[in-house]
């Protein structure tokens, strides 16, 4: 291996300011940024049995995801996420993920997505139209119930209202069985708290999957190209278990992303009324009608929404950090990474990095004009990851907010409540905590 050198620490000055930093806004966040304003771009976490590589910027990125992504497991054994999700894409490699991923790409292929726009906006109005006129809803709970009835209507082709309730609180217990906590310190530590909400969506899933196996088998039929639960049934060789895997990834990171993106957007465009005054007035000049869903025309024709949802992803990533595990010892941007290093890349971090971003803080949708997204470098903008193994429903977020989005502003006005109660909170994703209160009034 090259000359290269260890990974910096804290010292005990920067060691206290990250702590204190720590103590005042209650955030790991908070810790990141300072031991990355303090230390550099790359750094070792040395605390009791957590000790990550952590890099920031576009070159460690697209060494980390694209140049010498085959020195890197993704599979991370004795996380949370891994004993949730078993053999989901998510958390496979070699040659098993790249089968999976390889059955499962097409279906969320954007000329798929696309025909999804009708159920996109239809499920939209289902959650809308429990909203009385002046009252006040929480966007993060209620984007949640969209994104929800939309994955589960358009890829398990499922109507998910009549299990909604049932199945809530257990879908928020997974969410908080793979945060962050104190099992990245003790990987061992028993969670009962857990197990009834994995049985029941076991039951739940399994139950799904049997059902489709049978109407498939009693209709002859094959099923319909963007049908995920569907094609994964029909694969011959999938069983039951596989198909519980991939189902389970797919909700719980595919609604939970949306939902984080959402609720963050509508926290952006209540503290900037100039901005949502802009979007409403893009989405009433380009949607010709308030009673049919929008067509493929429209939504491509929504420029400055496409660039408020950009700046959302820039400012609150919903995957905030990648993670990986060092497979050999390699070298990451001149710093020595032994074999068996838990090595992170921070999604935040990157997008907020004065290096590549004027004003990095600041919301401002015109960075994504063209002119200006040809005039960053590569990989500095990455909220979907990169390379081969990017996300595998980008294209579905990116339709999917679009026609959420112009939907819900052609409909309502929103006034922000609680802008100064909003923080990023570290939890399976990036979510605005306590939540994003708008008062909702239906436009006339």
């Amino acid at each position: 291996m090259q000359t290269s050198r260890p990974l910096p620490t804290a010292g005990s000055r920067t060691g206290l300011a990250v702590l204190q930093g720590l103590a005042r806004e209650r955030s790991l966040l908070a810790a990141l940024r300072l031991m990355n304003e303090q230390v550099g771009p790359a750094f070792r976490v040395t605390l009791p049995r957590f000790q990550p590589a952590v890099f920031v910027g576009p070159d460690s990125n697209r060494q980390i995801l694209v140049t010498e992504r085959d020195k890197f497991l993704w599979r991370p054994e004795g996380d949370p996420v891994c004993k949730l999700l078993r053999n989901g894409v998510l958390v496979i490699d070699g040659q098993f993920h790249d089968e999976v991923r390889g059955h499962m790409d097409p279906i969320l292929q954007r000329r798929h997505v696309l025909q999804h726009i009708p159920a996109f906006w239809r499920y939209t109005d289902d959650i809308a139209r429990t909203w009385r006129d002046g009252e006040e809803r929480d966007m993060l709970v209620e984007m949640r119930r969209v994104a929800l009835l939309i994955l589960m209507g358009t890829l398990f082709e499922v109507e998910f209202m009549p299990d909604m309730d049932r199945l809530w609180q257990p879908i928020l217990d997974l969410l908080e069985y793979i945060s962050p906590g104190l099992w990245i310190f003790w990987s061992d530590m028993p969670r009962p708290k857990y197990r009834h909400a994995i049985e029941a969506m076991d039951e739940y899933l399994y139950g799904i999957i049997r059902e489709r196996r049978e109407e498939l088998a009693r209709l002859g039929v094959e099923p319909s190209p963007g049908d995920l639960l569907g094609q994964l049934v029909a694969h011959s060789g999938y069983d039951d278990d596989l198909i519980r895997d991939q189902l389970l990834t797919m909700l719980i990171a595919g609604h939970d992303t949306s939902t984080a993106l959402l609720a963050w957007t509508f926290y952006l465009l209540g503290t900037h009324p100039e901005a949502m005054a802009a979007m409403q007035a893009e989405v009433d000049a380009v949607l010709t009608s308030r009673d049919r869903p929008p067509t493929v025309e429209e939504i491509n024709r929504l420029e400055y929404t496409d660039q408020v949802i950009k700046e959302a992803l820039r400012l609150y990533p919903p995957i905030h950090v990648g993670n990986r595990q060092a497979a050999v010892d390699l070298e990451v941007q001149g710093y020595r990474v032994p074999a068996g290093t838990r090595v992170m890349y921070s999604i935040y971090l990157s997008h907020r990095d004065p290096r590549y971003w004027d004003n990095p803080s600041e919301f401002c949708p015109a960075r994504f004009e063209r002119q200006g997204e040809r005039s960053r470098p590569a990989f500095a903008y990455v909220p979907f990851g990169g390379g081969p193994r990017n996300c595998i429903g980008a294209a579905f977020a990116q339709v999917e907010s679009k026609v959420v989005l112009s939907r819900l502003l052609q409909t309502f006005d929103f006034e922000l409540l609680n802008a100064d109660e909003i923080k990023p909170y570290m939890g399976a994703t990036l979510e605005p905590r306590p939540g994003v209160r708008m008062r909702v009034r239906r436009r006339r």
